[in-house]
């Protein structure tokens, strides 16, 4: 197991393993609109995205965001997203393995606190999170989605 960054070159992979993220998905525009948003994230230094190789095939990835912040003594915060491992990988440690690198990257950047937020419901999940040291008790999440696009209007 190989544990880094995922080079810009590898996006392909990353697409493919985000088939396992969601059931169902929004569809992605088209190749130039991915590949630009791709290399504003590589760009930018406050974006990492991580992942776990097996024989060279990236099999588990997550991403982080350092966002500077005003308070805690201006150290910066950081969130955690896309947390997914490919369905024939896992309960192999690679998930773990992906979000120590992130939290290591996150405390060298002098974040004070990392958060991430899951979707699921299961307390497998929970547990999985609890293990690699979040707590599900220390703060209450809320989230918003964007309304639906108004079609019909002009």
């Amino acid at each position: 197991m190989e544990v880094r960054q995922i080079a810009p070159s590898e996006l392909k992979s990353l697409l493919a393993l985000y088939q396992h993220l969601h059931d169902i998905d929004d569809p992605l525009p088209d190749t130039a609109a991915v590949e630009s948003i791709w290399q504003e994230l590589v760009g930018n230094s406050r974006y990492r995205y991580f992942g776990v190789y097996t024989a060279e095939k990236l099999v588990s990835s997550c991403t982080i965001t350092v966002v500077p912040n005003l308070t805690r003594g201006c150290r910066p915060y950081a969130v955690i997203e896309n947390v997914v491992t490919h369905a024939d990988h896992r309960k192999r440690g690679y998930g773990k393995a992906v979000l120590v690198e992130a939290l290591s990257f996150a405390w060298s950047q002098g974040c004070y606190k990392v958060m991430l937020m899951t979707g699921r419901k299961d307390e497998a999940t929970f547990q999985f999170y609890e293990a690699v040291g979040f707590n599900r008790n220390d703060k209450q999440a809320f989230a918003v989605k964007a309304p639906p696009p108004n079609l019909g209007a002009r």
